[in-house]
């Protein structure tokens, strides 16, 4: 049978899908996009996946896709980062008979993409893109789509978005950021550069960006022209997104609790994350819950809080507390699934991008503090947290040894210290015996920092 392309591919393979869910890593697994379809969403993204380890570790295709088949579960599309061909096609092989395309993330702005040299950070080199874009269209028996970013120039993201056409994408997803625009500095989403994408190719478009209510998707399709709209963070606080409702949390809580038990495995972290995103409101009310909430260690125990959480809001509803919806700037109570909305960067916003870069280095200033004890004012909530564990720990890098002091001698390849190698091991996407165990729990843990998705929103 014929591969499908283009705007085919869309109609018949993704039966004309308008309302997407993004890849989120460590947040879009089968339960979640289960409970997402049952609220309206007409297709869904795996998480993004590691192209080298899914290519080399049996467990981590079992867990993060072939345990996940379910007839339910379509049409879907699997996301890899990669910066290899060889090895993308590779891992695209060894997945494409699980879902209905694959496609390559080019929009992850976050470190763990930079040092592993993927995502965003490939967004100049052209050359690779195409071989590597071409290589999978000739290779694969189903589509090869990508997600991007934008550049500050809308014609160069043009041109971009073009090349990507004639090299062999069949589908292009536009999230309207540039990749500095992340965390503090994230900003509102273009969608003219989305629209100008859409004018200039020929193949299907998702827009992603700014999306927080189902009338954010109707004006951005309306607007843009695109043929669908992609949602990350507004998805995760109100999965019913989609349908245009705004559940109260706890049913939205429970029903994807109930989804999580009939579709093992599912990782207690994957839970916890979905239920701080769900309760982020009220949590920020009932503190002692929010704390509870990150040290139970069972999915029962996760359950409880929740349950405890729908008591104390019922409680507030009888005593009429309901009527106080402006409290804390929420257009509803904070019992209702409703968006988070991230601060506007003021400086970058009054002064422009100058000043928002001044922004971002004072910031950086003040991580970089030189206290030879370390004080707590002046480190990151991580190492505050460390310290608490281990009130000698030394945060200062000065008083570090060097690295060929700390040669760790037995099976590293580069002949470097154990914090040496895993840098260089992303850096190069090189495998090294000592560093082979550690990569592997970084790539599925830490990769939680990407939020190549759920900065998307």
């Amino acid at each position: 049978m014929a591969k499908l392309k283009g705007f085919e591919f869309w109609r018949k393979t993704l039966k004309e899908a308008h309302f997407v869910v993004a890849p989120m890593v460590d947040q879009s697994e089968l339960a979640w996009r289960l409970l997402s379809r049952r609220h309206g969403a007409q297709l869904c993204y795996t998480p993004m996946l590691h192209a080298q380890v899914f290519v080399r570790d049996t467990n981590y295709r079992r867990e993060n896709l072939y345990n996940e088949v379910c007839e339910e579960d379509r049409p879907l599309i699997t996301q890899f980062c990669a910066n290899d061909p060889e090895v993308f096609v590779q891992a695209a092989l060894l997945a494409q008979d699980y879902c209905d395309a694959i496609d390559l993330n080019l929009g992850c702005p976050q470190m763990i993409a930079k040092r592993g040299h993927y995502g965003a950070f490939l967004q100049d080199e052209w050359e690779l893109l195409e071989k590597m874009i071409r290589l999978a269209n000739e290779k694969l028996s189903v589509p090869i789509t990508c997600k991007i970013r934008v550049f500050k120039e809308l014609e160069k993201t043009v041109r971009y978005a073009q090349m990507l056409e004639k090299a062999g994408c069949q589908l292009l997803t536009v999230h309207g950021r540039t990749k500095d625009q992340k965390g503090a500095m994230t900003g509102i989403a273009s969608w003219e550069h989305i629209k100008a994408v859409r004018q200039a190719v020929n193949i299907p478009v998702f827009a992603n960006g700014n999306i927080q209510h189902l009338c954010d998707v109707e004006r951005c399709i309306q607007e843009t022209g695109v043929q669908g709209v992609m949602c990350a963070e507004g998805n995760l606080h109100n999965p019913a997104l989609f349908e245009g409702c705004s559940p109260p949390v706890w049913e939205m809580a429970e029903e994807y609790l109930e989804m999580v038990k009939p579709h093992p495995p599912c990782s207690l972290s994957y839970v916890r994350a979905h239920l701080f995103k769900l309760w982020h409101h009220t949590l920020q009310i009932h503190q002692d819950l929010r704390e509870d909430l990150a040290k139970v260690k069972t999915l029962e125990g996760l359950a409880d809080v929740s349950k405890q959480l729908k008591l104390r809001c019922q409680e507030e509803i009888a005593r009429g507390a309901d009527v106080e919806v402006k409290e804390g700037g929420l257009p509803f109570p904070h019992w209702i699934c409703q968006p988070y909305v991230r601060p506007a960067p003021k400086e970058a916003v009054a002064n422009g991008n100058s000043q928002g870069s001044e922004v971002k280095k004072t910031m950086c200033q003040k991580r970089t503090l030189e206290d030879p004890d370390g004080a707590a004012d002046t480190l990151s909530k991580n190492k505050q947290k460390k310290r608490s564990r281990n009130p000698n720990k030394n945060f200062c890098p000065e008083q570090k040894r060097e690295c060929d002091q700390l040669l760790s001698g037995n099976k590293c390849v580069f002949n470097l210290c154990r914090g040496c190698c895993k840098k260089k091991a992303y850096k190069e996407v090189a495998d090294c015996p000592s560093q082979y165990t550690h990569m592997h729990s970084q790539i599925t843990a830490s990769s939680t920092l990407v939020c190549c998705l759920l900065q998307a929103s």
